[in-house]
């Protein structure tokens, strides 16, 4: 069956690009992970580039806050709260009507990666928490599926393609003529989630819009090469820099799978992907509040740091065992306590993918 690449054709101009490298893309899949700042940039690059099929996963819905960096939406997504995922769905549609959109809203968890990412061939990195980066990376390891790491904060930003070292060895990139293309995965860099509280948030220290662009356009850019093939284009080390100073750095990664044991790829253990490590929700009986706990992490929590970080969204009460927040968002009202031990209540929603969606934004997984 013949197609009309007609509007591509600045595309297919590229060295090593061509009708076949537009027709491989055509026929792929890529699955973005969340689709508030880095993934609306990265769906509207793949869509437009000609990704034959996107599946948009996201918990969330398109407020006023949003706009700011989020290239895919508008006030009246904002005004109607349209999930994220739907909303996204709708403009690539009439962006490039040939280019099939599966919007997913639900929050992304050990329960249902298999069935999301299922037929994926490549996993791009739109989240905002360490615990589903660690999950997605669970199941690029465990399937041999290309996954792009990309996170944005403040005016800082950080993004690295990872190709799976396999169990069998024998993916595409790890039989290339000049050797294996296989890189470290993101627990060989970082083998344990930061405690929660410790990293900073767009919603707690706010969130330049070009440095979400820069590392969101390198993701695409690395899902392009991979979805064509091209592996050996695929950049070897890890983009950081920071906008405000001005650097720019390219890290060299290689050796982190050479000299570590890392869990994931090298023993093999699915820890996120298996719900061993990571959160679970519970909805509290008779009560409009949702419990978070985790199963790792205990007794690691600074309510001091916390707070402080808290403190302009509303008010904070502590004392040495635990935290209480209220927080405003888009006409709600949310309690949020938490304990020394990780765990959490919110308090305001009895929905788990709105309490993880608060205690993502506001405290970090």
């Amino acid at each position: 069956m013949s197609r009309d690449f007609s509007r591509y054709h600045r595309q297919m101009l590229l060295p090593g690009f061509g009708e076949d490298g537009q027709r491989r893309l055509a026929e792929s899949t890529a699955v973005v992970l969340g689709c508030g700042a880095l993934g609306t940039v990265v769906a509207d690059m793949l869509a437009r580039a000609g990704v034959g099929r996107l599946v948009i996963i996201d918990r969330d819905f398109v407020e006023m806050t949003n706009l700011q960096r989020q290239v895919l939406f508008d006030e009246a997504d904002a005004a109607e709260a349209l999930p994220k995922a739907e909303a996204a769905r709708r403009k690539l549609a009439r962006i490039n009507s040939n280019v099939t959109v599966d919007a997913i809203v639900d929050d992304l968890n050990a329960g249902n990666i298999e069935r999301y990412a299922e037929g994926a061939d490549v996993l791009v990195d739109g989240l905002d928490n360490f615990e589903t980066r660690y999950l997605a990376n669970d199941y690029a390891v465990k399937h041999g599926v290309p996954y792009v790491y990309g996170g944005a904060v403040g005016t800082t930003g950080a993004a690295l393609a990872i190709l799976p070292h396999t169990e069998r060895g024998d993916a595409p990139w790890e039989r290339s003529d000049s050797g294996s293309k296989a890189t470290p995965c993101l627990r060989c860099l970082f083998e344990e989630a930061p405690p929660p509280g410790t990293m900073p948030t767009c919603d707690t220290v706010g969130v330049l819009g070009p440095a979400v662009a820069i590392v969101a356009n390198f993701e695409a850019a690395e899902a392009l090469k991979i979805l064509t093939g091209h592996f050996d284009r695929v950049t070897p080390t890890m983009l950081s820099f920071d906008l405000w100073t001005g650097s720019m750095l390219q890290l060299k990664v290689a050796r982190a799978y050479e000299t570590g044991k890392c869990p994931c790829c090298k023993e093999r253990r699915f820890e996120y992907l298996e719900g061993r490590l990571g959160s679970g929700t519970t909805t509290l009986c008779g009560r409009d509040a949702v419990q978070l706990t985790h199963r790792q992490n205990a007794g690691r929590i600074d309510l001091a740091e916390i707070a402080a970080r808290l403190e302009a969204h509303g008010k904070v009460t502590t004392n040495r065992f635990m935290l209480r927040a209220e927080i405003a968002e888009n006409g709600r009202r949310y309690e949020l306590t938490l304990f020394t031990d990780g765990r959490a209540i919110v308090k305001g929603t009895r929905e788990g993918r709105v309490a993880r969606s608060v205690y993502a934004k506001y405290v970090g997984i």
